[in-house]
């Protein structure tokens, strides 16, 4: 029996889920599928599932509201496709809190990567593989427990984070008071290179600002540098 990572592809055209289900599951993928929300939803409560591979045009509810669903109940990490590939749909599904987007047509190869990507960031900050690295950040008043993964304000009330807006938050307090470029944000975040036309750093610097800043149009916490990228300014304790 396959003991892959199981990957649940939701998209309404069945070519695509079968063409996508078929170079999953030769590359060592459990691979469930559904053709809407509502099949969705009934396979995530039947199966475990690592990562799912989100359609943004699909009849009734569509991916994005989906996404935003998802996010909200929990952190399974979710890679985004879109037909248009436009810029403006890129921004919105991350904003959604999906942790990467493919357009299509794309090829298996590229997916299957970025699958693979998503799903080792996803996995680098659990306690098993942090057991060297410091178990909680404070900075301003806020305290970033990595082991929980964990954001918690004052009040000790737990502000929710996605798979991106943790991994973006880990590399700026692993890297305080020092300017990081997009690219390097990008390698230190999501480990990949920039594509060049990407970016979704942007977009989740600005998401990460709305839960972190007390005013977000006004940045004292992450801080642009125009022409070099951002810093994270704040002084930074280890525990």
């Amino acid at each position: 029996m396959n003991a892959g990572p199981h990957i649940l592809i939701v998209d309404d055209h069945r070519e695509m889920r079968e063409l996508v289900s078929r170079a999953l599951v030769k590359d060592g993928f459990r691979v469930s599928t559904a053709a809407d929300g509502k099949a969705m939803r009934k396979v995530l409560a039947d199966a475990h599932i690592d990562l799912i591979v989100l359609d943004l045009m699909l009849p009734g509810e569509d991916g994005l509201s989906l996404c935003r669903s998802l996010r909200a109940e929990g952190e399974i990490p979710i890679v985004m496709l879109t037909a248009k590939g436009d810029e403006v749909d890129r921004v919105i599904g991350l904003e959604m809190g999906a942790d990467d987007y493919l357009p299509k047509p794309f090829g298996s190869r590229e997916l299957i990567a970025r699958i693979r990507a998503v799903l080792r960031r996803h996995r680098a900050h659990e306690p098993a593989t942090a057991q060297d690295k410091p178990k909680r950040y404070r900075f301003e008043r806020w305290t970033f427990d990595v082991d929980r993964r964990e954001l918690l304000g004052e009040d000790a009330v737990a502000v929710p984070l996605s798979t991106g807006e943790f991994d973006l938050l880990l590399a700026l307090v692993e890297h305080p008071q020092r300017t990081l470029s997009r690219d390097q944000l990008l390698d230190l975040a999501r480990h990949r290179a920039a594509n060049g036309f990407d970016r979704s750093m942007d977009t989740q610097v600005s998401r990460l600002r709305k839960k972190i800043e007390r005013d977000p149009s006004e940045p004292t916490i992450i801080k642009t540098v125009w022409g070099g990228g951002y810093i994270f300014t704040p002084d930074v304790s280890r525990e």
